[in-house]
């Protein structure tokens, strides 16, 4: 759930002003929480240096990696989640053989292309793990890897790849 969005450049050394929505959780903690956002497609985790809430919707905040006003200026305008810490239980777990059937997103990294497939098999190799994707006539394989998926949405039964540049040829 959407919890604020990054607003505007607050002070010096890359402060940030952001609002706070109504799902802003109020019993956040900077220390074990990031704020979530996508940049290119993926979910970027950004950890707070400093967090100090504003009157009753605001916060300033400062995160470790955005140290500069040039940084921080590429968040601006972002909005973001928080996740809600949870006990992990046998429910969560997961094997990528259990993923075989599912609709696939695929995106270059930096780019704009996309095509859709589905995700035929998955070949287990302690030393390379292989996803095959098939889109259109032609088959592909994917290292499976954590980099390589962007997201997994296990009720819609659908896996987002973005792929580095030149991995597949999306033309």
């Amino acid at each position: 759930m959407i919890a604020g969005r990054i607003n505007k450049l607050f002070g010096t050394g890359g402060g940030l002003r952001l609002t706070l929505y109504d799902s802003f959780p109020a019993a956040f903690d900077p220390e074990t929480m990031p704020l979530i956002v996508e940049i290119d497609g993926l979910d970027v985790p950004l950890w707070c240096e400093t967090f100090e809430e504003v009157g009753a919707a605001g916060a300033d905040v400062r995160f470790a990696d955005f140290d500069t006003e040039r940084r921080a200026e590429e968040l601006i305008g972002r909005e973001f989640r928080i996740e809600q810490p949870h006990e992990e239980s046998d429910e969560d777990e997961f094997f990528l053989e259990d993923l075989i059937g599912f609709a696939a997103e695929v995106r270059e990294a930096g780019s704009d292309r996309r095509c859709e497939g589905r995700l035929t098999d998955y070949f287990d190799s302690e030393a390379n793990p292989l996803f095959e994707l098939s889109i259109g006539d032609r088959r592909i394989l994917v290292p499976a890897v954590d980099e390589m998926i962007g997201g997994i949405d296990f009720e819609g039964r659908t896996i987002r790849f973005v792929l580095p540049e030149g991995l597949l040829d999306l033309s």
